[in-house]
């Protein structure tokens, strides 16, 4: 597979440096569109890929992988045209007429960045969907898969559940998160303890460059092979296809879901989660999830406890007895599945759900926040109790405290891009959704949210207060066409990747000197002015 895109690519770029566009008077739009006409492989049309504000789908296809509405308003910038490649070479063409015609370049795999990134800019663009490009190709003798940027994680897992019943993948709960962003941000899920993040299960890549030619492993370098896992692919180039590797996990899994409320001894609960989740077993993954519920009269925070074991529950029932008996887990609590079947729990759906709703590429959109944070200090009884007091207060906002640990903290800092690795005891995910339209309730909910977090500061890491790419928030720092800095960019570069941000911007700056692959939140190169401000971490 990988031989005959780089034999196509091989003639193509040829012809792509080579040649020269159209230089009639048209619109900008109109010259694009005969840039790509003019670039089309011919073996493979690009006519049917291209939709313009003239077309009646249009809209549709715009809107069917926004998953976030406060970026589906009306006054929501809109792209000149959306290709929804249906071969490599379309993806070639996009970034050579877009980079062309000075038009900015967004891609999109599954739709769930948090700040729209992948699909919205103030600047005039084109937006490359990878939606068609979903392939998903196994070598059972090599247990490694190819994987297109546009196959979903529940395609991907489903997949893997057809071919074996004992391979996994570690990577994300949501099976509509695209492979494209989710894994080029590192990916994480509850299989990391065991194996690590997303990326550290890639063995290769394939990627369109800002010069229109197809680079895997071999020939773009370790250090862009480096830099598009876990550093944001979409600051480097176009992701095509992922090769990795598969785990190997029991026939037989447990899961197990149990809450606590305050009132049932939570604090305690939680006190001692902290103190031995990120040493249990690699096997072992207990989320913790606190939010708000009722009670009676009143309000209080109920912790769900949601675990996955890499075996049966006859094992982990003594091990929690002996090392966690403050959770008083039962066997009436466990349920013993195929770890595929765990996935379609994690992702919320009600236990015996078909496996084949992973296939399922839809959603209903909400309005929603996210924010991350990490903690590496264990935090008291007293500060857990002013949390729990904190989160009534917002009501609204979900938390969910992920362990680490184990292989996390195995892996350098610097094997990839990635930097949250030893030491770290938990991730924090805050999150409110809310379904009311209109600004007025925008700003209260993302209020909510910001108090939360401006709230937990005693308690993460700080110098940087370290956060996590794929849960991406503009309001740590960013940076627009009139102020592109580099200091501007190392304020959130710090708390994304760390020391790992000044060699992503030497690889930036190798492969794209230009900075044609951008948004708000993009690695920068070295051409970009420096600043006179103190950096702030």
């Amino acid at each position: 597979m990988g031989a005959s895109c780089l034999h196509i690519v091989s003639v193509f770029s040829i012809f792509l440096v080579f040649s020269v566009p159209w230089a009639a008077s048209h619109s900008l739009t109109d010259n694009f569109l005969n840039c790509l006409s003019y670039r089309q492989n011919p073996s493979y049309p690009i006519h049917p890929a291209i939709y313009t504000p003239n077309d009646s789908s249009f809209s549709n296809v715009l809107n069917s992988y926004i998953r976030n509405r406060r970026f589906m308003t009306s006054t929501t910038p809109k792209p000149l045209v959306i290709i929804t490649a249906l071969h490599e070479s379309h993806v070639q063409a996009t970034v050579f007429c877009a980079r062309y015609h000075v038009l900015e370049l967004k891609t999109r795999s599954g739709g769930h960045d948090y700040e729209g990134q992948s699909y919205v800019s103030n600047n005039q663009f084109v937006l490359l969907d990878m939606f068609n490009l979903r392939g998903i190709t196994f070598d059972h003798e090599s247990e490694t898969a190819w994987v297109q940027a546009g196959a979903t994680l529940g395609e991907l897992y489903h997949g893997i559940a057809d071919n074996s019943k004992i391979l996994a993948f570690p990577a994300g709960v949501c099976p509509t998160i695209g492979t494209g962003g989710h894994f080029s941000g590192g990916g994480y899920g509850n299989l990391m303890r065991k194996y690590g993040l997303s990326v550290d299960n890639i063995i290769d890549a394939h990627l369109v460059d800002v010069n229109g030619r197809i680079q895997d492993r071999k020939s773009m370098g370790e250090d862009l092979f480096w830099a598009i896992r876990g550093g944001g692919g979409a600051s480097f180039g176009v992701i095509l296809q992922w090769r990795i590797k598969l785990v190997a996990v029991p026939e037989t899994v447990t899961y197990f879901n149990v809450g606590r409320t305050i009132e049932e001894g939570a604090t305690g609960i939680v006190h001692r989660w902290m103190h031995i989740a990120h040493k249990l077993p690699e096997e072992l993954f207990i989320r913790v999830q606190p939010q708000v519920v009722p009670a009676g009269d009143h309000k209080t925070v109920n912790v769900s406890f949601i675990a996955l074991y890499l075996g049966s529950a006859e094992q982990l029932l003594p091990f929690m007895e002996r090392h966690f008996p403050e959770l008083e887990l039962r066997p009436e609590d466990c349920r013993e599945m195929s770890w595929v079947e765990t996935t379609l729990l994690w992702a919320g759906f009600p236990s015996g759900t078909p496996v084949s709703t992973l296939l399922n590429r839809t959603g209903i959109p909400a309005y929603g926040k996210f924010k991350s944070d990490y903690v590496r200090n264990y935090i008291t009884k007293k500060g857990l109790n002013q949390i729990w007091r904190k989160l009534i207060e917002v009501e609204k906002v979900i938390m969910q405290w992920n362990p680490y640990g184990k292989m996390m903290s195995r892996i350098p800092e610097t094997a990839t891009p990635f930097p949250h690795r030893s030491g770290v005891k938990f991730l924090i995910q805050y999150a409110v959704v809310w379904f009311e339209d209109g600004e007025e309730a925008s700003e209260k909910y993302k209020s909510l949210v910001r108090s939360l977090y401006e709230f937990m500061t005693p308690f993460v890491t700080k110098l940087p207060r370290e956060s996590y790419l794929n849960y991406r928030d503009l309001e740590i720092g960013n940076t627009t066409d009139a102020y592109r800095t580099y200091s501007g960019a190392r304020v959130y570069g710090m708390k994304y990747f760390k020391d790992n941000f000044e060699r992503l911007v030497k690889v930036k700056t190798a492969v794209d000197p230009g900075d044609f692959f951008r948004n708000l939140q993009s690695v920068p190169p070295h051409t970009w002015l420096p600043d006179s401000n103190n950096d702030k971490n």
